[in-house]
This record gives C-alpha cells, sequence and structure tokens, in this order.
C-alpha cells in the first residue's frame, strides 16, 4: 500500500494540477535523499535526470563564471521543485545547489515528469504558467540589482522572505552576510552597514530567544518605503563584485 507522504507532492507549487494517482505514482517512483548543511544537491552543468522536489529545508543556487566569480541566484525553501529549466531543456543544471540547512529531498525521474506534461494538457499549462511567472519575477529582481540603491534591495529582500516565510515577523537568514552580499551584488562590508542601518533606525532587530540564522522584522511599513525605488535609499551600492 502506497505510503501516506505522497499528499506531502500536494504543497508543491509544480504539482498544483496533478491528479491524486498521478502524485501517488510521483511519490512512489521517486526516490528519498538527506542532505545536510554544506552537502551539494546538485553540481552546476551535471546531467538533470531527474526533478528535485524540496520537502524540508533551505538551499541555495550560485553560479561560477569562466573567470572564477560564483555569483549567487538566491535560496528556495520546501517544499518547492528546483531547477525546473534544468529538466525541461536537458541541457544540465543552470545552477550548484547547496544545502544551507538539512534538506529532505525527492529525486523524480525525469522521464516520469515529462510523461505527465505530455499526457495531460492542463498540467502542461499550468507548468509552464508557473515558469512564465518565475522568469518574469527573476528579471524583476535583476533590474532592481543592477538599479536600486544597496539599502532599497536588502529592503525588498527582507518584505519577500517576510511574506514567503515570515509568519511570526522573522525572516530566514541562514546563508550569512557573505551569501546575502553576493545575492544582492555587493560587498559583505556593503551589506553590513545597510543592515546597521536599518537596525539603527528601528526596521529590523535580533531574532527572538536569541533565535540565530534569522532577522526580526519591526516595522515593514517602513521597510516597504525604503524598498520604494523614489525614495533613493541611503546611499548606492559599490558594485557588483568588488
Amino acid at each position: 500500500m502506497p505510503s501516506p507522504d505522497w499528499r506531502r507532492l500536494r504543497n508543491v507549487p509544480l504539482f498544483a494540477a496533478l491528479r491524486e494517482p498521478d502524485l501517488r505514482r510521483l511519490w512512489d517512483t521517486s526516490i528519498p535523499r538527506h542532505h545536510d548543511v554544506g552537502e551539494t544537491l546538485r553540481g552546476q552543468g551535471t546531467p538533470a535526470d531527474h526533478l528535485l522536489v524540496l520537502l524540508d529545508g533551505t538551499a541555495s543556487a550560485s553560479a561560477t563564471t569562466p573567470g572564477g566569480r560564483v555569483v549567487r541566484f538566491g535560496t528556495w525553501a520546501g517544499p518547492c521543485a528546483l531547477d525546473k529549466v534544468a529538466l525541461l531543456d536537458g541541457a544540465g543544471h543552470t545552477a550548484t545547489f547547496t544545502a544551507l540547512t538539512p534538506c529532505a529531498v525527492r529525486a523524480v525521474p525525469r522521464a516520469r515528469f515529462t510523461a505527465l506534461l505530455d499526457d495531460s494538457a492542463a498540467v502542461r499549462a499550468h507548468v509552464l504558467q508557473l515558469l512564465a511567472a518565475q522568469a518574469r519575477a527573476q528579471q524583476e529582481r535583476f533590474t532592481d540589482t543592477a538599479t536600486l540603491p544597496c539599502e532599497a534591495r536588502l529592503a525588498s529582500w527582507l518584505l519577500d522572505g517576510l511574506s514567503q516565510d515570515g509568519t511570526d515577523g522573522h525572516v530566514p537568514f541562514p546563508g550569512g552576510q557573505r551569501e546575502l552580499a553576493d545575492l544582492l551584488g555587493v560587498t559583505r562590508v556593503t551589506v553590513n552597514r545597510a543592515l546597521s542601518r536599518l537596525r539603527r533606525d528601528g526596521l529590523i532587530g535580533p531574532a527572538e530567544n536569541g533565535g540565530g540564522g534569522r532577522i526580526r522584522v519591526l516595522a515593514p511599513e517602513l521597510l516597504a518605503l525604503r524598498a520604494a525605488p523614489e525614495t533613493g535609499g541611503a546611499g548606492r551600492c559599490d558594485g557588483p563584485g568588488r
């Protein structure tokens, strides 16, 4: 008899259009994996022969340029599906995915998922709509990184984290200032200064009960004003990679 754990796949946005029998088949054919902090889930350029479904935990995505510079694309918290583009185009993983916290993963064979796309127009339409929305959001983020002041970028990142994971007023901060600096396209010193300004002005504070790896948002309305491009922030970033 199938494990009831298959129901966890319902919480993965990519699978929202799937019926119960399809979810059961995906679960039964998937491979369970666990990754400790710092372990690589998948490496950049490696074959994407499985769809990685992150059930629990947080992972970061990064890529290394030919010049050796590491570019951070962001962090993802489960439940979600990682690197869907690589699964569809078959050209290898677009980034290296690293566990920032202990991660529970199910690896779904590529052929199993693509068969669902071939068999169901509704599933295919849902996946395309989801990919289009994510591509649009990524483009907006790249625009912000290139044009917004550093403090506005940071405020926007905090608000986004608050909307996704901050039900208790806290934003996960598992990667530390170095990873956040890479993600925003600035130096660690610049991020440190921006965080200090937001703390000084009473917009953010340390996590309650000494919880490490989190930032407490104290004034989301004021933080939203800092994220607005027209406010100009508190000084421009010193540029990526410096």
